[in-house]
């Protein structure tokens, strides 16, 4: 069953890229005591999530953490090493930017997306939530194809 509105956040180890190579971060020093805005693409690197998704995010960055957002996080069921190549391209320099690389957390949310049919494996489906120390207050699962709910402009609205 997917994560909803009201739950806490499940305890998962998610990797981001640090000075040295990949670094160990917890779902817990993520969300406790923050809000945090989180949203999920099914890859980077991919064309919807390269032109429209991240790139709304990192133009509104500034405005969502003026409305309270303690940290804006991108994540996908990739590596930490295409994740960190990623948002250097996409100049995420506001975002941290996070890899579900066995789609662990991705999983225990309830999200997968199974993308065989594309040659991806198991992904995340596309969404955003707001997360206040570690409950879930709004989350947008997109139906299909397209950014509408999960993007930038959609969430800002609901800080």
């Amino acid at each position: 069953m997917a994560i909803k509105t009201g739950d806490n956040i499940p305890p998962c180890t998610l990797k981001m890229m640090g000075k040295e190579g990949p670094e160990d971060i917890t779902t817990s020093a993520i969300f406790s005591g923050k809000k945090v805005l989180l949203f999920a693409v099914p890859g980077a690197f991919t064309p919807g999530c390269s032109m429209t998704h991240l790139p709304g995010y990192v133009v509104n960055a500034d405005k969502i953490k003026a409305k309270g957002v303690d940290t804006i996080i991108c994540m996908a069921v990739n590596d930490a090493f295409v994740m960190g190549a990623w948002g250097k391209e996409q100049n995420a320099d506001e975002l941290l930017m996070l890899a579900d690389g066995n789609g662990e957390f991705t999983a225990a949310l309830g999200l997968e997306l199974d993308g065989s049919g594309f040659g991806m494996g198991t992904r995340s489906q596309r969404f955003a939530m707001i997360v206040n120390d570690g409950t879930v207050t709004h989350i947008n699962v997109e139906e299909g194809p397209g950014i509408d709910v999960s993007s930038a402009e959609t969430m800002m609205a609901l800080l």
